[in-house]
């Protein structure tokens, strides 16, 4: 195990903030990280508002059951944080209910694991309704099952067979408590669920395109560079939780709605995932599916594998994608990064900060909705001034001629434009 206190960056701004020791086991199933050990974990740790002061890095061949690094690392962690100070230890693994309540005994500090953290940063990010009913259901079942780490001062009765203690009986009670929060919170959610969906419906006939991508890529940059959306940008994991769709308007009289989708990461609560399953459809749903890349994380390609395999979880396997590599401005090895974009099938590199790259990524993305679009070869009246004009602003006229007072068109429109079309020419056709 290797534990240090001097060299951990601290955050002058963080004045008052909680102060935090990090934890990390290295198993041998763990993928290989680029980056330093923990340096994920510091990131979270920042977003969720605390201050590192400590950190701790051990391998094992396997967790420990009771404590998971094993009681003798356990005391040593709290001698850690005894020597700064700490307020609270923050694993980079899930623990067990049992073993948050043994090294809470041992270290004498509150206990966070990876999948706690992550919750209670989704919960200060949670802006609209659907987010913080899906961020506190996720929260409601995480809690569930550790309910009993609540009541350990309250040690159960001595007596006669089946009397109970105090603390068993408060477990009951707010399990009860929980049990009926996890119901309303779910017919909450079908609700404003079944309005998005209706929101959902009337854009079916457009071509839909998701950003999808590991937290913090810039997925909101590029949407806000794209289609000129006010949309929440900060440098911080998990900056917004929230599904925001533009009408994005590209080249050739092509219009496409663009939707940003809640950034993804290694182990992700899968409370979080279920709970954000509708989010999430916003990808499965897509004609098209934009993951974004930060270029410039030295674990870029670990975190297209997390992406990946995420998609393919939530049935997202088939999706036609483009990746889009972001923030070429923040590239140190130009020629590593370039080398990564060329061996990418569909690979193209941007920066949404600077604006590199945007006008070819548009290019793409338009001929890949146009290859959807509709041909139709039309006959107007030539005094049909609002249906033409339509016709020229939304669809893509390849040839057009004259007949008398009738104008020939071939054109492509998207399915949505394409119906209306037909159906206004159908209007100004009908005999009276």
């Amino acid at each position: 195990m290797k534990s240090r206190t001097e060299g951990v960056e601290r955050d002058p701004s963080a004045h008052g903030a909680q102060r935090a020791v990090v934890v990390g086991v290295e198993l041998p199933d763990a993928p290989d990280s680029a980056e330093a050990p923990l340096a994920e974990l510091k990131r979270l740790a920042a977003t969720a508002g605390a201050l590192v002061v400590g950190e701790v890095v051990q391998r094992r061949p396997r967790p420990d059951a009771a404590f998971f690094i094993g009681r003798g690392k356990a005391r040593e962690v709290a001698a850690l944080a005894a020597a700064s100070n700490a307020d609270v230890v923050i694993f980079d693994n899930d623990l067990s209910p049992a073993q948050e309540r043994n090294l809470e005994k041992e270290i004498g500090r509150s206990i966070v694991d990876r999948s706690r953290l992550i919750l209670d940063i989704f919960a200060t990010r949670a802006r609209s309704k659907q987010a913080a009913l899906q961020v506190e259901l996720a929260q409601m079942e995480y809690q569930k099952p550790r309910l009993k780490r609540m009541w350990t001062h309250l040690e159960r009765m001595e007596g006669a067979i089946g009397s109970r203690g105090p603390g068993e009986k408060q477990i009951e009670e707010d399990k009860r408590i929980i049990g009926k929060r996890i119901s309303v919170l779910k017919r909450q959610l079908e609700v404003v669920e079944r309005q998005r969906a209706s929101q959902s419906a009337a854009r079916r006939q457009y071509f839909k395109v998701s950003l999808v991508g590991y937290t913090n890529a810039g997925k909101s940059t590029l949407l806000h560079r794209l289609t000129g959306a006010d949309a929440f940008i900060e440098d911080k994991l998990f900056a917004t939780l929230d599904t925001q769709t533009r009408a994005w308007e590209l080249p050739g009289n092509t219009r496409v709605f663009l939707s940003d989708t809640v950034g993804f990461i290694r182990d992700l609560p899968h409370h979080l995932v279920a709970s954000f399953q509708s989010t999430l459809a916003e990808a499965i749903d897509a004609d098209l599916l934009l993951h974004v890349v930060d270029t410039s994380n030295p674990d870029a390609e670990l975190q297209m594998r997390v992406v990946d395999e995420t998609l393919d979880g939530i049935g997202a396997r088939a999706s036609r994608r483009l990746v889009v590599f972001n923030k070429l401005d923040a590239v140190r090895d130009r020629l590593l990064a370039q080398s990564l974009i060329d061996s990418t099938p569909g690979g193209i590199g941007v920066s949404a900060k600077s604006g590199a790259g945007i006008a070819e990524l548009e290019g793409r993305v338009a001929g890949v909705a146009q290859s959807a679009n509709v041909a139709l070869e039309l006959r107007v009246p030539a005094g049909a001034g609002r249906l033409l004009a339509f016709i020229d602003e939304r669809a893509t006229v390849t040839e057009r001629r004259y007949e008398d007072d009738i104008v020939v068109l071939r054109i492509h429109a998207a399915p949505r434009d394409a119906a209306k079309i037909e159906e206004d020419l159908r209007a100004l056709t009908r005999t009276p």
